[in-house]
């Protein structure tokens, strides 16, 4: 065995992806034919109390009570839905090395929410000679401003999710086209159209301490008027063009402090804003148009090399502008248009192969009406890597 830390790391989710930075992850790795191949993962326990309502296994904000609503205050849950299993391959193929990864977690069938815990497809890409083909983080999603939470889902506005996708990389830039369902639908699936792939862009680079990269989306939208759920004679069928930017950037201000911050904002954005409010990036009006709905998010975060692990401090905002939406009966008074969170926690390894971490977050969310509500959580988790 040897250590693989950096390629753990690589393939954490975003509540996660830096999870592990204050240790060391093992990896069982051997050699057939030609192909090395790394076996990893973790076995993990999260103990989960809502003070509030209950947010179920992961943070799902729109769980978060309204300030008005009745409803019955703490719950525990514990809970090993994260607990994930992955496999690495690096084959050399034609003088450039080929490099494959499948990796899953027990999140599938309702595991968000308390049941399932069916294995689920996070990872399945080939990498090769600046070609990258599979299902992994969208080229459009932060990648340096992750923030280490115990809290699966972690901090808002911090990129994309995962994606079906072909992307070609060459020095700092990169270029993908990606699965324009998996950003958010646009109306019910009977109406929707998906004729072209979402287009991404992205450059990553530093200057002097700093590493930054800037990302742009463009997407195309539409709907068939024939559509059952919006059927209306009068009405043609319709498109709209959606974008997003985003930039990010984290920098280490000593050798134990590092800080890190995005800004994300776009016009039929939709799922590629990450937890936002707003999945769907349009809707179609009283008069069968189909319009874009904006969205803007953003965060920062500050991590405290500590003894044998890191304190980390994070916020995030996404806020989704749905008062058009609701003039037009789109969406109901009662849908959430904004959401925020700070985390707070120090997580730290004793050994190579056992991360613990202690966590505290305050989340809230507001309505379109103007409600509000929050809820405090507690996190404590114990995990066991190879």
């Amino acid at each position: 065995m040897r250590k693989k830390a950096s390629k753990t790391l690589s393939t954490l989710s975003f509540g996660t992806a830096t999870l592990l930075m204050a240790s060391s992850a093992s990896a069982i790795d051997f050699k057939v034919k030609e192909t090395d191949v790394d076996i990893y993962g973790f076995a993990k326990l999260d103990v989960i109390y809502d003070v509030d309502a209950n947010l179920n296994n992961a943070i799902i904000r729109s769980k978060i009570r309204m300030d008005d609503e009745l409803g019955v205050d703490g719950h525990t849950t514990l809970s090993a839905n994260q607990s994930r299993l992955g496999v690495t391959t690096t084959t050399m193929v034609g003088g450039h090395p080929l490099k494959t990864n499948i990796e899953g977690d027990f999140y599938g069938a309702g595991g968000f929410s308390g049941g399932g815990g069916e294995f689920r497809l996070r990872h399945a890409y080939g990498v090769w000679n600046g070609i990258l083909a599979g299902q992994t983080w969208s080229n459009f999603g932060n990648k340096l401003s992750y923030f280490p939470t115990v809290d699966f889902n972690g901090l808002l506005a911090t990129g994309g999710g995962r994606q079906s996708q072909i992307r070609y990389t060459t020095g700092h830039f990169s270029v993908s086209l990606e699965d324009p369902q998996v950003g958010g639908a646009a109306l019910a699936e009977d109406t929707n159209q998906y004729r072209l792939p979402d287009v991404t862009a992205r450059y990553q680079g530093s200057a002097g301490p700093v590493n930054f990269a800037v990302a742009g989306l463009v997407r195309f939208l539409e709907y068939d008027a024939e559509g059952a759920t919006v059927s209306n004679s009068n009405w043609d069928d319709d498109s709209a063009t959606g974008w997003g930017m985003t930039f990010e950037a984290s920098t280490k201000l000593s050798d134990v402090i590092t800080v890190r911050g995005s800004v994300t904002h776009g016009d039929g954005i939709g799922g590629y804003l990450y937890l936002t409010p707003a999945q769907q990036p349009a809707y179609v009006d009283n008069q069968g148009n189909l319009e874009t709905i904006e969205a803007t998010g953003g965060g920062v975060s500050m991590s405290v090399a500590a003894g044998p692990g890191s304190f980390n401090l994070g916020y995030g905002v996404v806020i989704a502008d749905l008062d058009d939406a609701l003039a037009q009966g789109a969406v109901q008074g009662s849908s959430d248009e904004r959401y925020s969170s700070t985390f707070v926690n120090y997580i730290w390894s004793p050994y190579d192969q056992i991360t613990y971490g202690l966590e505290a977050g305050y989340h809230d969310a507001e309505q379109v009406n103007g409600n509000e509500g929050d809820a405090v959580r507690l996190q404590a988790m114990l995990m066991f890597g190879f």
